[in-house]
């Protein structure tokens, strides 16, 4: 079912996690948080939103690293009802995407909940003291040179007001 996020809570604060990723190792929040920024990115290998935006996301944060800011993937989905997003299948993903930040599994569907996840795609920007700054989109699907969320996740780095604020739009996370 086709989701959009909700609007941005300026009081929220990144809650910690420990998660398994898919080289097979924990972690949590303080060990992925970036000096500048840090980026939470809820996704799933099946969405046809997702798989739309992966090369995009890919390219974002590897160009992101650079300027001190950090990025994580979650998967929250119900496996058992969505196969296709099964560890082994995430595993897949990740190096089929080249992927170069850590993807993890939210089995129990905890941190998803805890962050007011509702879809994949659904971005989080929080700030050096992670305080979220950006809830939104990746760019604009009319016009895709934008580049919501990489100039947002700059601003935030470099405390100046954040350009964009724009939903995300996916599928809806599937609960157990």
């Amino acid at each position: 079912m086709l989701t959009q996020s909700q609007e941005i809570n300026s009081s929220f604060v990144a809650k910690d996690f420990k998660l398994l990723g898919v080289d097979k190792k924990y972690y949590t929040l303080n060990s992925i948080k970036g000096p500048k920024a840090t980026l939470i990115c809820f996704i799933c290998n099946h969405c046809p939103y997702v798989k739309e935006i992966i090369y995009d996301l890919v390219k974002e944060t590897n160009e992101l690293r650079k300027y001190g800011i950090s990025s994580v993937a979650i998967m929250p989905n119900d496996v058992n009802t969505y196969p296709e997003d099964s560890f082994e299948n995430m595993i897949l993903f990740s190096k089929s995407n080249k992927f170069n930040i850590p993807y993890l599994y939210d089995e129990e569907q905890n941190i998803a909940k805890s962050y007011n996840a509702v879809c994949t795609p659904d971005f989080f920007g929080f700030d050096e003291n992670l305080v979220l700054k950006y809830r939104g989109r990746i760019n604009n699907p009319k016009n895709k040179n934008d580049r919501e969320l990489f100039s947002s996740m700059l601003s935030i780095a470099n405390k100046k007001d954040i350009p964009f604020n724009n939903p995300s739009i996916g599928c809806s996370i599937k609960w157990k």
